[in-house]
């Protein structure tokens, strides 16, 4: 029986995706289908390449044929991803989706969650850019082995001048730390400081991205509300530890973000410092400043749990030697970090959908 592209079409029209609601052929997923006898093959294009459900749908995908056309089917399924973008991207058109990381207080770990995101994320083939707009304290440079560089400029044709930000573990990085002596205090004002962030996004060559994090100074004023006002946002990446005292200021800077006049979807809530287990006793679990407290808020404010991340000595020691932990795959807290931002950009792809 010769197998035809409408049968196959037809078969993969049973697979949806469990996030959009719709089969993969109605979404224009499916691409370059080639079929030579027995042997059909081709493109499963995902909406990101940290797809968590990568593997299930390409399953799926072979399934389907098999049942639905020929059980004597060679299926060959080539995935890829085009990531998707709000429809608002007249500013900054070559940036899909910027990603705002947020705390309520310092201390929680923001800077270290933005980091690892933007590691993962490239790790897993999407282009990624980074902006520390933590004014007062800046720890990209330090976070990434960059203490004193200084990015270099270059000219454009009508006569502007780009930064070009600095490259490293496949991310395009970009701080204030990098125009600043480290050891030197800066005391911006409120309008400095929002002239100089609004710069790191005009005035820089970020080229074409996938996500652009932006990992925001602690609490909530004036470069919370410079960004949000001014540049298209996919959503914000709220980040806590379980104490009351972090829960309640994560409280306020979460309610931020559903202000009228800022509205802002909220990704998700990601819980830092969430337990500690000894090297000694890998199976145990000591929950030292309580338990679920990020799941709760997260549940109070109907906004997804993204997940826990331990307390760990190795995620404080990689910050601090410019190696961000989750470089290392066979790290357990690689594959934590990778699952944080399988649904950070499953949920931006759901926005986007909607959207």
């Amino acid at each position: 029986m010769m197998i035809s592209p409408e049968q196959v079409l037809s078969a993969l029209r049973n697979v949806e995706d469990p996030d959009l609601k719709k089969d993969l052929v109605t979404l224009n997923m499916i691409k370059d289908l080639n079929i030579e006898g027995n042997n059909v093959s081709f493109t499963l294009e995902l909406t990101t390449p940290a797809c968590p459900m990568k593997d299930m749908l390409k399953n799926a995908c072979n399934n389907a044929v098999k049942h639905f056309v020929s059980k004597d089917a060679v299926v060959n399924i080539n995935v890829t991803s085009r990531v998707t973008k709000p429809m608002d991207t007249t500013q900054l058109k070559d940036i899909r989706n910027i990603i705002l990381v947020s705390s309520g207080k310092g201390g929680v770990g923001k800077s270290t969650v933005a980091s690892n995101l933007a590691v993962t994320l490239a790790a897993e083939g999407a282009k990624v850019g980074l902006i520390d707009a933590d004014i007062y304290g800046p720890s990209v440079p330090t976070m990434f082995a960059l203490v004193g560089a200084k990015p270099s400029a270059r000219e454009t044709e009508d006569g502007k001048t780009l930064i070009l930000p600095i490259e490293k573990y496949g991310i395009k990085l970009l701080s204030l730390g990098f125009f600043a002596d480290p050891d030197q205090p800066v005391p911006w004002r409120g309008p400095m400081a929002s002239n100089a962030v609004k710069q790191l996004f005009n005035d820089a060559d970020w080229g074409e991205l996938d996500y652009l994090i932006v990992d925001l100074p602690p609490g909530t004023g004036d470069i919370h509300i410079t960004i949000t006002q001014s540049f298209p946002i996919a959503g914000a990446v709220i980040v806590t530890t379980p104490q009351q005292v972090a829960l309640a200021d994560t409280r306020k800077g979460l309610a931020m973000f559903k202000m009228p006049g800022i509205n802002i979807p909220v990704l998700g809530v990601i819980e830092n410092m969430s337990y500690f287990t000894p090297a000694e006793l890998p199976e145990n679990k000591y929950y030292l400043f309580g338990k679920d407290g990020g799941k709760q808020l997260a549940t109070s404010f109907d906004v997804p749990f993204l997940g826990e991340i331990p307390l760990v000595q190795g995620i404080s020691e990689g910050g601090d030697s410019g190696s961000p932990i989750a470089l290392s795959k066979e790290n357990l807290l690689s594959k934590t970090f990778s699952e944080i931002a399988g649904r950070v950009a499953q949920q931006i792809a759901i926005n986007n959908a909607i959207t």
